[in-house]
């Protein structure tokens, strides 16, 4: 690999194209690299793959939708319109006007208390949308956080990646361990487990200088990247089939998977 190459690899430009912050520019020089040198392309692909990896092991909830307030119009008071009559006396039209404005302004003001009541329901169901809309982007924001860390650790010079298979007993068994002796982690993608009994479960191990060390238990619905116990100077790591709820001791008889960490 030639120093142009390597020192492209070392900028990070590959991981700022893949989540979308790079410039035009970069974007472009970027495509040049991928599409000019081979080595490039493979780099490309490894990022892209390993982002998958982590992708899928945090879905993240879409927030919820603001509902939007809706006001209603008043509707136009009505005129009352009263007819002329002349032959009775003022006082008594004043009174009839007064008692007219009285009801049309004590109706207005029934119309409005219940009106400002309702706008006020309607902005309290908008506060509380908005906080519970500020409250789901912190959390996404929290899982956009640990997205990413998973992703610099996949990505990491110094983690390795083994491949585990199931043997006879366990042919459609197959896991992806990634460990990094560096940073003292382990983290494993359970890929797929064959179905065992409701009295079984399958449990990961570490052979520390011939004793085995309980890592946990594998379920089926651990589908997803997650953390293990990282040992120190493990030699290697097995699966085995065990009663439900773990054993003490490892049933090496009982083993599926197997490799050496050495």
């Amino acid at each position: 690999m030639n120093e142009k190459i390597t020192t492209f690899l070392s900028s990070g430009l590959l991981d700022k194209y893949l989540m979308g912050t790079t410039t035009d520019a970069e974007a472009q020089q970027v495509e040049t690299y991928i599409s000019k040198y081979p080595e490039v392309q493979n780099a490309y692909n490894t990022l892209q793959y390993n982002l998958e990896i982590v992708a899928k092991s945090n879905a993240v909830e879409a927030p919820k939708h603001i509902l939007n307030t809706v006001l209603e119009t008043l509707d136009d008071a009505p005129v009352i319109t009263l007819a002329r009559k002349e032959k009775y006396k003022k006082w008594y039209k004043f009174s009839i006007a007064a008692s007219v404005a009285a009801i049309a302004f004590a109706a207005s003001s029934y119309l409005f208390y219940n009106q400002n009541q309702k706008l006020n329901e309607e902005n309290q169901v908008v506060v509380d949308e908005i906080f519970d809309l500020r409250s789901d982007i912190e959390q996404n924001n929290k899982k956009l956080d640990a997205v990413m860390e998973q992703f610099k650790r996949l990505n990491d010079p110094n983690t390795y990646k083994y491949i585990m298979k199931g043997n006879d007993r366990a042919r459609n068994l197959k896991t992806v361990a990634y460990i990094n002796p560096k940073e003292k982690t382990s983290m494993i993608d359970v890929v797929s487990l064959p179905q065992l009994p409701e009295e079984q479960c399958y449990q990961i191990w570490a052979d520390l200088q011939g004793k085995m060390v309980s890592l946990g238990i594998l379920s089926e619905t651990d589908s997803h990247l997650k953390r293990i116990p990282f040992t120190e100077n493990a030699s290697g790591l097995n699966i085995t089939i065990e009663p439900k709820g773990g054993n003490a001791v490892a049933s090496l008889e009982n083993t599926v998977a197997e490799i050496s960490l050495q």
